[in-house]
């Protein structure tokens, strides 16, 4: 049995707790209560837009040493360990926020994982933190290996 990812699942669920928020927030004011007490999610934030960058774009500019690339891979250490894109910076998506100042603002960040999943999560807490040159590796790892594409490992 194949289960669909969450966001496939339950499109917009963060927009959806937003609202409640704002439905609340009346309320709370009737009982005297500030409406900051009373959200239960964080402040509803677009989803970053991320441009997609195809793996040859990745490859010329690597052949070019274009130092103003940034290759991001937030999967987990052991996937990295596995193999990964050259000159790819670990940094787990879910700890991203911690070690936001190992991303350099003024590069362009390319993301990407295994499926797509954690770099769509990882764009949106960059997005969030101020960062705007956002790309997504097109396929991900997944697609990179299986193109036979060149892979390092530490």
């Amino acid at each position: 049995m194949q289960y669909a990812p969450a966001e496939q699942t339950y499109p917009g669920r963060h927009h959806w707790l937003a609202l409640l928020g704002v439905l609340l927030a009346p309320l709370a004011a009737l009982a005297g209560e500030p409406a900051a007490k009373v959200a239960t999610a964080p402040a509803a934030t677009a989803t970053a837009v991320v441009a997609p960058i195809s793996q040859e774009a990745v490859l010329e500019r690597q052949a070019k040493h274009d130092n103003s690339l940034f290759l991001l891979d937030v999967r987990t250490p052991q996937e990295f360990a596995e193999g990964y894109v050259p000159d790819a910076v670990n940094v787990p998506h879910d700890q991203l926020a911690s070690r936001l100042a190992e991303v350099p603002k003024d590069k362009d960040i390319v993301l990407y994982c295994r499926s797509g999943r954690r770099a769509a999560l990882a764009a949106d807490v960059l997005a969030a933190n101020g960062y705007t040159k956002l790309s997504h590796l097109e396929g991900d790892m997944a697609a990179w290996t299986q193109q036979g594409r060149p892979v390092e490992k530490p």
